[in-house]
């Protein structure tokens, strides 16, 4: 897949694991790209692979054989420390668990990439405060994650992943944690933030819903990636 509207490419990716039995090989070949402002569900059943593309895709892995291509960089021919940077200022994460700190607000959970990064609180403090308005909680930024409900948990992790402004966000199973109104909430909100930003999404789902909000929809098949022969319904 070619064009300059490609902004990440996943070129022949292999991933083997050594298990007790012997080699698993869980990716075999998969190709995709993925285009600006789209929106792309990656389905298929349990343990075929899905999470473990994306995080290959999002170079939080390395893939055994293949190449992933961010604006045409060759993102795991760099070293640990330039991939690191790159892969923190290119790409956002939201997975099925939220992952905030107990211990830190709402604000604090979403400015703290950039404060790990060893960035000046006041500098960052504003983007948090907008990032948590576009998200629908402005007034539980000083509130600590048990403090707030599962669904609004996963908005301060959505808004989290953009504090960076990446050009992709990854999302792994986003609402399987969540109950069909509050999954239902956060679709809305994928949706709206792509339309809004022409943020990039890719996301592994099992949730049928989500997946026809989509632009595409990619099936794992057998270690492979096919499109996805019922279609996905292009976002209103």
């Amino acid at each position: 897949m070619t064009g300059n509207d490609i902004v990440l490419e996943g070129i022949d990716l292999h991933k083997d694991f050594q298990t007790g039995a012997g080699t698993l090989h869980v990716l075999k070949g998969v190709n995709i790209g993925i285009r600006k402002r789209e929106i792309v569900s990656v389905v298929g059943a349990s343990g075929v692979g899905k999470s473990t593309l994306l995080h290959i895709l999002g170079a939080l892995d390395r893939p055994t054989k293949g190449k992933v291509k961010m604006n045409s960089t060759d993102v795991f021919a760099l070293n640990d420390k330039r991939l690191a940077h790159f892969r923190n200022k290119t790409v956002g994460f939201v997975f099925q668990f939220h992952h905030l700190l107990p211990e830190f607000s709402a604000l604090e959970n979403v400015m703290m990439p950039r404060l790990i990064a060893g960035e000046d609180v006041g500098s960052i403090q504003k983007k948090g405060q907008e990032l948590l308005a576009e998200v629908g909680l402005s007034d539980r930024a000083d509130h600590k994650p048990g403090e707030l409900s599962g669904g609004e948990q996963q908005r301060v992790a959505v808004a989290r992943a953009f504090i960076n402004d990446p050009q992709i966000v990854i999302a792994d199973e986003p609402s399987g944690n969540l109950d069909k109104t509050t999954g239902e909430e956060l679709h809305k909100l994928i949706v709206e933030l792509n339309q809004k930003k022409g943020q990039t999404f890719i996301i592994a789902t099992h949730n049928q819903l989500l997946a026809e909000r989509s632009h595409r929809i990619i099936e794992i098949v057998d270690g492979e990636a096919v499109p996805y022969t019922a279609g996905g319904k292009a976002v209103k």
